[in-house]
């Protein structure tokens, strides 16, 4: 049980630390990835970054994820959801794009006039606060992996088994502190676990230099 994303996001980077990876770049999900990415930034003194994937949404269910979406447009489908929810190919473009750009809003919300950090040849160290389905995980990873990093680290504190086991297949390394035998949601393995707001974020970013 962590207390918060800040206790979470300090005992992760105490676990990065003891790694030691060579030349790495922070790059935190939004927006409850922000606050553990900027601790395990400041440990490793690295810089910062953000990407943001979005879900798809299931048509007349847009809470159900049929997939996941970034800002490069890559993409990342549940093909069984698809089936199962008789989404077109029609259907998943538009509102690939839809989320798109949201993601572009939301970027230049956070991110403000900084401009991406670099990653070719550098240790992508990919930072959530959990990781449950892993759907938008997987599109961030896609997208990072475009970028031509030496390597792709994701950084989590708690995950459920099935898709750690994922991850260590598409990841080069995974750390994950717990890995519970009966995972239900990220948030009950948390004290604390507010929603981080926008403004959060904003902050958290303009106040890291990295």
């Amino acid at each position: 049980m962590f207390q918060d994303r800040r206790d979470a996001g300090r005992q992760l980077a105490d676990e990065l630390a003891d790694r030691d990876y060579a030349d790495p770049v922070v790059i935190a999900i939004p927006r409850g990835g922000v606050p553990l990415g900027v601790e395990v930034a400041d440990a490793l003194n690295a810089p910062l970054d953000l990407v943001v994937p979005r879900k798809i949404g299931a048509p007349n269910n847009p809470e159900y994820a049929i997939g996941a979406v970034t800002e490069d447009g890559s993409v990342v489908l549940n093909e069984a959801a698809v089936r199962r929810t008789g989404a077109t190919e029609e259907y998943i473009e538009r509102a690939g794009e839809e989320e798109r750009r949201e993601i572009e809003r939301r970027l230049k919300e956070y991110r403000g006039d900084r401009k991406p950090v670099p990653i070719e040849g550098k240790t992508a160290i990919v930072v959530d606060d959990g990781v449950a389905t892993g759907t938008t995980l997987k599109a961030a990873v896609k997208s990072i992996r475009s970028r031509n990093p030496a390597r792709i680290v994701i950084a989590v504190p708690v995950g459920a088994k099935s898709s750690i086991a994922e991850f260590e297949e598409l990841a080069d390394y995974v750390v994950c502190l717990e890995v519970p035998r009966f995972f239900r949601a990220v948030g009950q393995h948390y004290q604390s676990f507010p929603q981080t707001s926008d403004e959060e974020v904003r902050r958290l970013m303009k106040g890291h230099r990295g």
